[in-house]
């Protein structure tokens, strides 16, 4: 049995993926009290720990085999203030912390594309180094003398403890199955005596692929059952020239990016008339204005955010082929995020589409760990 810890839990979309691979979770630490709600709707409630990490006890658990999270990504966003390690809100240091007293087998984390940032270039190393070699003791206040001390035990070689494998890579949700355009970065360790050797998987859906379908042999526009958009008709002769030229006659070896459409088809028109925790109520009163402009209903979703109607972008609106917009209804937000229909959002449409935002695509999450067991439990 794989025993796993999730931190930073949220709505459970990384915790879902890993379930999905395998995994039996032992606990979820989460501070917010409406994503704990959630997490108790579709697991234990007796697991689910509404705390805050500075206040949870590691040491009650034991023969943890995975410890997985998503530390809040507001010090690191591109659309926050990005006050990196001096935000309050950076809590990569008690997520180190989890994996210093537990030391479990392996862990994930992820975090917005923003952490790779130049000007977080030192702080993200110092991450990866204390994830490489927790048992080493940091004794002083500024972390950058410790930084200096952990590239010296890095570079002698004369390391003689337990540590960590760290990889990390910058993905896109949609080359893996997901209908979404979501780039986050994702950070695997792997405990040194294990003497495993292990990779990202590889990508199995691509644009190329989407538009090869679209414009070479419009088998999209036939298995849809509609016609081309002006806006995709104006790129015909272009992509089809590109593609062939590219490709030859073979298409790409890719499965095709996911749409928005491909991901809803099935669904019914949303409902006019419910409560506010429908999860399938319409939503009135999206516009379109710049900036603003939704997410292309032939497209793979943009980015879902933690936001309601006022996120930049509009990401979590559709846009039609005639130019109209609607809002995402929770149950479409949730098919975006690869989450099962029958996996239950606790609260509003604004504060289900704030977990939603926050969440891992269960789909990505799924492929990662899903490879990362093989490697570690397959014998």
């Amino acid at each position: 049995m794989i025993n796993s810890l999730e931190i930073f839990s949220g709505a459970g979309g990384l915790a879902k993926g890993i379930e999905l691979a395998g995994a039996h979770h032992q606990a979820f630490v989460e501070w917010n009290a409406d994503a704990c709600k959630t997490l108790r709707k579709n697991y234990s409630p007796e697991i689910v720990f509404e705390t805050d990490i500075r206040d949870f006890q590691f040491s009650q658990f034991n023969n943890i085999d995975i410890i997985a999270g998503g530390p809040p990504c507001q010090p690191f966003s591109l659309g926050g203030k990005a006050k990196g390690n001096e935000d309050e809100r950076d809590m990569f240091p008690y997520a180190i912390s989890a994996i210093r007293q537990l030391m479990p087998k392996a862990f994930i984390f992820e975090n917005v594309k923003g952490l790779l940032r130049q000007s977080f270039a030192h702080y993200f190393n110092y991450i990866i180094l204390q994830l490489t070699y927790p048992q080493v003791s940091l004794s002083h206040t500024d972390w950058r003398q410790n930084l200096s001390l952990l590239e010296r035990i890095h570079t002698e070689g004369t390391y003689n403890g337990l540590k960590y494998n760290v990889i990390f890579r910058l993905l896109n949700a949609a080359d893996y199955g997901v209908p979404q355009k979501r780039e986050r970065v994702v950070i695997v360790g792997i405990r040194n005596d294990l003497n495993l050797s292990w990779n990202f998987p590889e990508e199995t859906h691509s644009e190329d692929a989407l538009l090869w379908d679209k414009y070479v042999t419009e088998t999209y526009w036939e298995k849809h059952n509609i016609s081309p958009s002006p806006l995709d008709l104006a790129q015909y002769s272009q992509q089809r020239e590109r593609l062939q030229f590219q490709y030859g006659m073979f298409p790409p070896t890719k499965n095709p990016w996911v749409t928005v459409r491909d991901a809803l088809e099935g669904l019914p028109s949303p409902h006019e008339q419910g409560n506010m925790y429908d999860e399938h109520l319409l939503r009135k009163g999206a516009k379109e204005y710049a900036g603003h402009t939704g997410s292309e209903i032939d497209q793979p979703s943009k980015t879902i955010k933690a936001g309601g109607h006022g996120v930049p972008g509009g990401e979590n609106m559709i846009k039609y082929p005639d130019g109209t917009v609607r809002y995402y209804t929770v149950l479409e937000a949730k098919r975006i995020q690869t989450f099962p229909d029958d996996y239950p959002i606790s609260g509003s449409w604004s504060e289900a589409m704030r977990q939603l935002g926050n969440a891992v695509p269960v789909r990505l999450a799924n492929v990662i760990a899903h490879s990362l067991f093989n490697a570690i439990f397959a014998n």
